[in-house]
């Protein structure tokens, strides 16, 4: 059997959250450009679960902008898809299944631009979701008057001129526009390129202005680890528990997030669906929600990855599961890094609490989450995420982050490579690591002098944008724990580390 509209009351509800029969009803208020597994985990998900409080009361119209095909599936199971989500949450294993019936249709751009294009004289239509990735939000010769426009942003101001030119620039029928790529200040972005694309187009002055009144971009980012479709022996015992065949079912973990930067009423009553799942923050700034989750989600991979991969772990699940590599995430996270960033829009308890989901999304034993796949661009991911926490830490502290600098000795001893075939190799325990670092030359090059290489790679501007030397002790304390690795083996040492401080909550 497969999931439809037609078979959803043949499906035991006690396994499975299912759709109320009236929300297959509902208007179209979402434009989402994108089909991907992050847009149908974490903002479809907070639209599905307002839809079956009574709230938003709205569906989505989706825009797949690549070639026509993968628009079957949807249309066979009528937009439903199962929600599998996986994994710990405040210490203990969930497992949930949910029938989203947030979807309405998923259109090609190539094939139905027009029909796209007739959903913007809707006026229901509130709001536009995008994920195009990094390279979607770039500004293009793009003409509105294609069909379609070959860039997302042309799609989109082709979109929002149509919508206006059909309400005659009724200021109550702006969008509210959320982007959720991975690049700061996304929405400011896309509006310069809106904006760039109007002039190129000679679009008139009033549309200008409409698209600056009528219309909210706001910035957000957002956090929900969506590895997508559940391998094939999973997918296939799932399928079974739940008694119906899924071809669009997808994984995620518990945790979500979606930072949303909004001091605006309207757009607040608009997004309605953020009532009910605090995983929606409506703030004014998403600044502090981008620094902790740089910091000790991404920061706290970076400084533990090299000291996982000496200790022969190969998922993050598995190192989470040695009580003293769990203890040295925990006081890397709360003890050094949490107190660095504790400031005036920081406060203790986000640190904590989103350091406790930290350690819960770590252990998610059903994520094969690599550490090599971490390691991918490992100096630019530490210049970028951890050299800021050195500056912070050292403007409240005289002696040198003991983690960090234990975190530090691991990364540098990673990188004493060997070349071959023009690639960078680590071996550990007989398996061999390709690294993708473009700083691994310069890095391989300080290791020919092993008696000067902590102090010439702490010391190179050129990697850190400045001279870690200059930070009292902290060159000696990550000499110190090389020389206890090359002793003893990171495990050892972490051993040893912990058993000098607790876990300051």
């Amino acid at each position: 059997m497969l999931l439809s509209r037609e078979n959803i009351g043949k499906i035991d509800a006690s396994k499975v959250e299912l759709p109320e029969g009236n929300s297959f009803e509902l208007p179209e208020r979402v434009l989402q450009f994108g089909t991907g597994v992050l847009l149908r985990g974490l903002p479809d998900y907070f639209v599905d679960k307002a839809n079956k409080e009574g709230l938003f009361n709205g569906r989505i119209l989706v825009v797949k902008s690549t070639a026509s095909s993968g628009t079957d599936e949807f249309a066979e199971q009528e937009g439903l898809y199962t929600l599998s989500i996986k994994g710990i949450e405040d210490g203990r294993e969930v497992v949930r299944y949910s029938v989203n019936n947030a979807i309405s249709r998923v259109l090609s751009a190539s094939r139905d631009w027009q029909a796209i294009l007739e959903a913007a004289r809707n006026p229901d239509m509130q709001v536009v979701f995008s994920n195009t990735t990094e390279v979607g939000i770039v500004l293009s010769n793009d003409k509105i008057t294609d069909g379609p426009p070959a860039s997302f942003p042309g799609k989109l101001l082709s979109f929002l001129y149509e919508r206006y030119r059909h309400f005659d620039g009724d200021t109550t029928k702006g969008l509210v526009v959320l982007p959720t790529e991975l690049i700061s200040d996304n929405a400011t972005k896309l509006k310069k390129i809106l904006h760039s694309l109007a002039a190129q187009n000679n679009l008139e002055k009033g549309f200008l202005t409409w698209l600056d009144e009528a219309n909210d971009f706001c910035n957000t980012l957002v956090d929900r680890i969506v590895p997508g479709r559940l391998p094939k022996e999973e997918q296939q015992q799932t399928e079974q528990e739940l008694g119906y065949q899924d071809k669009l079912m997808i994984m995620a973990e518990p945790f979500r997030l979606w930072a949303i930067e909004t001091d605006s009423q309207r757009v607040k009553n608009v997004l309605s669906f953020a009532e009910v799942d605090d995983g929606v923050v409506l703030v004014p700034s998403i600044d502090k929600f981008k620094e902790i989750k740089l910091r000790l989600l991404n920061g706290t991979h970076t400084l533990s990855c090299a000291a996982a991969l000496w200790s022969g772990f190969i998922t993050v699940k598995e190192a989470m599961q040695n009580d003293a590599f769990n203890a040295f995430v925990r006081g890397l996270m709360k003890n050094e890094i949490g107190k660095s960033i504790v400031d005036q829009h920081i406060k203790t308890q986000d640190v904590e609490d989103f350091a406790n989901r930290v350690i819960d999304r770590f252990s998610n034993p059903f994520l094969e989450h690599r550490w090599e796949n971490i390691a991918l661009n490992y100096t630019s991911k530490m210049n970028m995420r951890n050299i800021a926490l050195l500056e912070k830490w050292y403007t409240k502290n005289l002696v040198p982050p003991q983690h960090i600098a234990l975190g530090f000795a691991a990364y540098i001893k990673f990188m004493d490579t060997t070349e071959q075939d023009g690639q960078y190799v680590q071996e550990i325990n007989g398996q061999k690591i390709v690294l993708q670092d473009e700083f691994a030359p310069a890095l391989l090059n300080h290791w020919t002098n092993r008696q000067t290489v902590i102090h010439n790679v702490l010391r190179d501007d050129s990697l850190w944008g400045k001279d870690l030397t200059t930070y009292p002790e902290f060159e000696s304390a990550v000499g110190h724990y090389m020389d206890e690795i090359d002793a003893d083996g990171v495990l050892k040492t972490i051993e040893k580390l912990n058993a000098t401080w607790q876990i300051e909550y």
